[in-house]
């Protein structure tokens, strides 16, 4: 079961953890480039025949779109009192998106004008996961910014079994009004939106969370596309003194391992008593779950109860660690508090498990994963949006300024780029003699 850890053991904990970062094997890596190099060479046929392969379903090029009757038909499958409720995390994800949505600016000095267009994107390719479960969550988190941000055409892929077995991801789909839906998943889905196909047009980013073969195709299409970010397995950290509900953490903690193998749930307490009560929640509750298993072997592997004598140094380890998800009980110290930089999401009080923003709250679960919190952002309409900068200068600021530019030009040995602005003053033959006297 989940071990217990003293400051001391550190660097052991380190260690275990740092293993559950390679995702993406050798072997993966290979695969998913060859997926990628026959769907770029042959297209539709390729895509055809992976899906074939790995679904164990023989499609036609004609049935990788799903027709809009065919979606609206799915939808209405789809568990109505379900859909409400996705109805109203709906409304709060697009709640707090709005207040993302960055706007073109300028500014003059001088009759300079300086400034920044930002437009969305012009097409995103949404991949829906498929495997164990389905999740309509990631269709409302990574569609509602892309919409908000302006992006005109909006794609999603799945794996045809996700779709055709789970009417919720087209009643996800449909309330969401995205018209152009593709039955494809893995790493042959990544190539077909990166190259495009005669079928499935190409698009210029790639969201959407998958497993080790699209997160490796994701990785290997990067600069072709933009990619959201190459995400690893999912953690989190949880931080509570004595005084801390166990049954809450404990639950927390589960909610984490259950997602797969390699998802890390981690606890730092200020009482060994307080980890002991912890670690026999986590046996009683897990027997109660139907993903068990999964949720046992996490925890084994990178579970931990960290019992901690300062928890400044807590918020060390923490800033290392840089998790995804962030728990902070309401009985911690506010100067330990101050002291987190680096996590995806933070979660305040004992009412705010990470369920909360994982389905409802409206704030992004697609969070950076695997420490990159250090230097990631939540997923969010920034995301979906491109900036293009604005220069336009006066004759009378040119000349005011354009020596300053001749001499940083030529420190730099470009000689053509001083003559753009030599070549538009008046003492431009006067400046290449003086120079060339030298």
């Amino acid at each position: 079961m989940v071990r217990i850890f003293y400051e001391k053991d550190k660097t052991r904990l380190f260690n275990r953890l740092e293993k559950r970062k390679i995702v993406v094997t050798g072997e993966i890596a290979e695969a998913a480039r060859d997926i990628l190099f026959h769907v770029q060479k042959e297209g539709d046929r390729a895509l055809l025949r992976f899906t074939e392969r790995f679904d164990k379903i023989k499609m036609t090029a004609r049935q990788l779109r799903v027709r809009r009757q065919s979606l609206s038909a799915a939808a209405k499958k789809a568990d109505a009192a379900l859909v409400r409720d996705m109805e109203k995390a709906i409304f709060n994800i697009h709640a707090y998106h709005s207040r993302e949505v960055q706007k073109s600016w300028e500014f003059s000095k001088r009759g300079v004008v300086l400034g920044q267009r930002v437009l969305p994107i012009d097409s995103v390719g949404v991949y829906i996961p498929g495997g164990s479960a389905a999740y309509p969550s990631s269709v409302l988190m990574n569609v509602i910014p892309a919409k908000i941000a302006g992006v005109p055409r909006i794609v999603a892929v799945t794996p045809p079994g996700t779709f055709k077995q789970n009417p919720i991801i087209a009643a996800a789909l449909h309330e969401l009004n995205v018209a152009e839906v593709y039955l494809v998943g893995g790493a042959q889905a990544v190539a077909a939106l990166a190259y495009g196909t005669a079928t499935i047009p190409r698009v210029d980013k790639i969201v959407g969370p998958g497993n080790a073969y699209v997160t490796a195709a994701k990785r290997e299409v990067f600069g072709t596309v933009d990619v959201d970010m190459i995400a690893g397995p999912s953690e989190v950290v949880i931080m509570a003194t004595a005084e801390s509900n166990p049954r809450f953490i404990a639950a927390d903690m589960l909610s984490q391992a259950e997602h797969d193998r390699s998802a890390c749930s981690i606890c730092f307490t200020d009482s060994y008593p307080h980890a002991v009560f912890i670690q026999r929640e986590l046996q009683s509750q897990l027997k109660t779950l139907s993903r068990k298993e999964i949720a046992r072997r996490s925890l084994e592997a990178y579970g931990a109860i960290v019992v901690m004598e300062d928890f400044n140094h807590a918020a060390e380890w923490i800033n290392e660690i840089a998790p995804e998800h962030l728990e902070i009980f309401s009985s911690l110290p506010l100067s330990a508090i101050d002291r987190v930089r680096n996590a995806g999401s933070i979660f305040y009080g004992d009412y705010s498990p990470e369920a909360v923003g994982d389905y409802f709250a409206g704030s992004n679960h697609v969070l950076p994963t695997s420490g990159t919190a250090r230097f990631f952002s939540p997923l969010g309409v920034y995301h979906f949006q491109r900036r293009t900068g604005i220069i336009r200068y006066t004759k009378e600021e040119l000349a005011r300024t354009w020596r300053s530019i001749d001499a940083l030009a030529r420190a730099e040995g470009l000689d053509a780029h001083a003559e753009s602005v030599c070549i538009r003053q008046d003492g431009r033959k006067r400046r290449k003699s003086r120079i060339k006297k030298k």
